[in-house]
């Protein structure tokens, strides 16, 4: 398999998460977005919304995180990502529909470039900007652990899930948009108990090839 990603991209850091949870290699392709390398001619042949994550497999081509997540759990079942029961199931998927809908959307580069440069936003702006709907997401993933009695250190049970594969990278660029964490402790013990496995670690963006 080749991954093509960018080390800072939430969407890549998500599905380098996911990949070594169940244990699998792969041909780590970067594609710079400082440089527009996800809008040149020969990427967008690949992936015509010229966003990365992208996944090749034996000539066929993933895009977009929850496609590429979903497939992955259905080809190579274990280690799940998702509960056997069904309303931990629910509860797993609604965890991460907050950070892949309502907060990263958001926070994406083309929508900060927009603000930058039809806008005008500084970075002080920006960063409030993110912070503003990074702590909606936050608030009510929070109030949604603290209500979970049978929750172990993970968002749901005692071992990661695809709650904690999307969480992750959100609070990684909480931190870059220097977002103060202290009000989230919850979501922090989760980060540091997932910071702790290997599949989470090696995934970091500081430790990609194109991070130097």
């Amino acid at each position: 398999m080749k991954l093509f990603n960018f080390f800072r991209s939430g969407t890549s850091h998500r599905l380098r998460i996911a990949l070594r949870l169940k244990g699998l290699d792969v041909d780590y392709i970067p594609v710079d977005l400082r440089a527009e390398q996800h809008l040149d001619a020969e990427y967008k042949a690949l992936n015509p919304q010229g966003l990365v994550p992208a996944l090749v497999d034996e000539g066929r081509v993933l895009i977009q995180t929850p496609a590429i997540i979903e497939w992955l759990e259905e080809r190579y079942p274990t280690p799940a990502l998702l509960p056997a029961a069904i309303d931990e199931r629910a509860r797993v998927r609604a965890l991460a529909a907050i950070v892949g809908c309502d907060i990263h959307p958001l926070n994406n580069r083309r929508v900060l470039e927009t603000l930058r440069k039809t806008f005008g936003a500084d970075e002080a702006t920006v960063n409030a900007w993110c912070a503003k709907w990074i702590a909606a997401g936050f608030d009510a993933i929070e109030a949604l652990l603290a209500a979970d009695a049978h929750r172990g250190a993970f968002c749901v049970g005692h071992t990661p899930t695809l709650a904690d594969v999307y969480l992750v990278p959100q609070v990684e660029s909480a931190r870059r948009f220097k977002v103060d964490m202290t009000r989230w402790p919850r979501i922090q013990a989760i980060d540091a108990a997932c910071a702790r496995l290997n599949a989470f670690r090696l995934a970091a963006p500081a430790l990609q090839p194109d991070a130097g």
